[in-house]
């Protein structure tokens, strides 16, 4: 286990949300904004840098959550697909501190999160020291996953659609996975935020 290693967290919240019709970052569940929750979360654990990365509507979201101790990055580039927005993330992440170990990918939308699941995947990735920790939830892995610093060069040449798994798709890397229950809802249609809701009122 690495001791006192330096570790950063990118919250991606760069969609148009056109499938829903109005910011899925602004939904709110229990009383805050979506993307309020995942802040929150992350400003409660300890982290070397954060890195709020944003595109669509950016102007609207500053205006409606607070980005506390984050720094925003823009993503003119947004349209192109996620990819351009994890390696956005690394970019600015290095820029704050160079020596990072490890980056942590978030994203704006997955309102089961909790502080305790993050801290467990810190924990195993730090135990474990492979190169990557990926949620696993309905037989996939996804995030929030955490990647080493071997990896970074890779996640800053992503393009368009591709995410963090591309860089396991060849089998020459080495990762961990922890269970994320409930890792695979996410807020993408009117339905999404009906369930949402009947899940404040249980």
């Amino acid at each position: 286990m690495r001791e006192k290693a330096k570790i950063g967290v990118v919250i991606l919240a760069v969609g148009s949300s056109s499938r829903l019709g109005y910011p899925k970052q602004l939904v709110e569940f229990r009383g805050i904004p979506l993307l309020q929750h995942v802040v929150s979360i992350a400003c409660s654990l300890e982290f070397d840098c954060r890195i709020l990365v944003l595109g669509a509507i950016a102007e609207e979201i500053k205006k409606e959550v607070s980005i506390r101790n984050f720094k925003v990055a823009i993503n003119e580039d947004w349209k192109e697909g996620m990819g351009t927005s994890i390696s956005k993330g690394i970019f600015e992440a290095e820029k704050i501190e160079k020596a990072l170990d490890y980056i942590l990918i978030l994203l704006s939308d997955q309102p089961l999160i909790t502080r305790e699941r993050i801290q467990e995947l810190i924990n195993v990735q730090l135990k474990t020291e492979k190169q990557a920790t990926f949620s696993e939830y309905a037989g996939e892995l996804g995030v929030p996953a955490i990647f080493s610093k071997e990896c970074f060069s890779e996640l800053k040449k992503l393009k368009k659609d591709q995410g963090g798994k591309k860089l396991i798709l060849d089998g020459k890397r080495e990762f961990e996975t922890i269970k994320f229950e409930g890792g695979n809802f996410d807020v993408d249609t009117r339905e999404d935020v009906e369930r949402l809701k009947r899940m404040e009122r249980s």
